[in-house]
Formats: structure tokens, C-alpha cells, sequence
């Protein structure tokens, strides 16, 4: 449990920090929303076109603002050299990676919730809808539990704009590659069990490289 709450309080200076700066939820909500308008219409979006490329615009959406969370929160912790801190507290040093993943969970979420309600008006498609969620949180697990790990591996050198993107997102095909056809499936409104391969596909990314990413970071950290 101590462990836990250690976790708890990464996750919880996190949000504070957040709440006085809004720098990274900012950012990732205004990216997330101009990749959306930019290819609503850039696109001739037709009725019969538009449930097969809406996925796609979707999750290039996520993962590019997502990326831009996950170098935010280890560039701070860079800047006023809190990583240091960080490392010398009584904790466990993988549950500091566990605190981290979660708060760009919480804000990557926060900034989903925000996009999906401008993605449903854009694009004609219906949101509400709880299998829809489902993969928008596998999703989002599995890009915040890479993420996590390669932004505190990229914060260290000189290019870490360029380094992260560069590590992230050839892990991340696979698991971005089934969100699209799960989120796709979902809204041309097949049931769930439809798209239970690509759910069974996330499921296996999320707990396979949040494993490694846990097991990893007390080694990563250090270098």
C-alpha cells in the first residue's frame, strides 16, 4: 500500500502542477483539435467515405498530442532538476514510472473528452457509446505505458523533440493500427464482440509493454 500511495503523490503533484501552468493539457488539446479541422477539411469527407477515414484522423489526433504530453511531463521534472529529487525520495523507483504513466493518462484523457464532442459534430459519427470508450482507454493505456518510458529516455538528450516521436510511434504501430480498426468497426455500429480480435490485440500491447515499461524504468532512469 505504501507503494501505492507513493504512486498516488507522483500522480497528485502531477495534476497540481498542471492546474497552475496548464501548459501540456493545453497544448495537447489545441494540437489535438487542429489535426481534426485540418483534415475535416483537407478531406472530401462524403457520407459514404467518412466512417472509414474518421478513425484514422482520430487517432492521428490522440497519439500526436499524446506525444506532446509525454515529453512535457519529464521536461519539467528536467527543467528545475525535481528528476533528481525524484530518484533520491524513500520510493520505489518503478512506482514513480506507475505515477507518471497515470497522470498522462489523466491528461490524456481529459484532453480525449474534450476532442471526441468537436470529432462527433466534424465528422457526423455518435460518441456516446460505451464500446467506443472501451478501445479509446486500451488505447490510450497502451500509448501512455511506451510513452512513458521512452519521454524519460528522450528528456536527457539535446533532440528530445525529435528522439521521442522516433521511439514511440514504430512500438506503437501495432496498437494504433487496431484502435483504428476497433474505433471503426464501433462506429459503423457492429457489435462489440466484432471487434474482439483488435480488442484482444490492445489488450495483449497494453499489459506486454506496460510490464516491460515497469520492469525497465528503475534501469532507465538511471542512465
Amino acid at each position: 500500500m505504501t507503494d501505492w500511495r507513493d504512486a498516488l503523490n507522483v500522480v497528485v503533484k502531477d495534476v497540481a502542477t498542471e492546474m497552475r501552468t496548464k501548459e501540456a493539457l493545453g497544448a495537447m488539446l489545441v494540437f489535438a483539435l487542429l489535426v481534426i479541422i485540418v483534415f475535416n477539411f483537407a478531406l472530401e469527407l462524403r457520407s459514404d467515405n467518412v466512417r472509414e477515414i474518421a478513425p484514422g484522423i482520430l487517432w492521428v489526433a490522440f497519439a500526436f498530442a499524446g506525444m506532446l504530453g509525454f515529453n512535457r511531463s519529464f521536461a519539467l521534472e528536467r527543467e528545475n532538476a525535481c528528476i533528481e529529487g525524484l530518484m533520491l525520495a524513500a520510493a520505489d523507483r518503478s512506482m514513480i514510472y506507475v505515477g507518471k504513466m497515470l497522470g498522462n493518462v489523466v491528461f490524456m484523457s481529459l484532453a480525449e473528452m474534450c476532442v471526441l464532442p468537436i470529432f462527433a459534430a466534424l465528422f457526423d459519427v455518435p460518441v456516446l457509446n460505451p464500446a467506443l470508450w472501451l478501445v479509446i482507454l486500451l488505447g490510450t493505456l497502451g500509448l501512455c505505458a511506451v510513452g512513458t518510458l521512452f519521454a524519460v529516455m528522450a528528456v536527457s538528450t539535446r533532440a528530445r523533440e525529435v528522439i521521442l516521436p522516433l521511439l514511440l510511434f514504430p512500438i506503437t504501430v501495432p496498437l494504433i493500427i487496431a484502435a483504428v480498426k476497433a474505433t471503426g468497426q464501433v462506429l459503423d455500429g457492429q457489435r462489440l464482440s466484432e471487434a474482439f480480435v483488435w480488442l484482444r490485440l490492445m489488450l495483449g500491447f497494453d499489459i506486454i509493454f506496460t510490464l516491460l515499461a515497469f520492469l525497465g524504468f528503475e534501469y532507465v532512469i538511471e542512465e
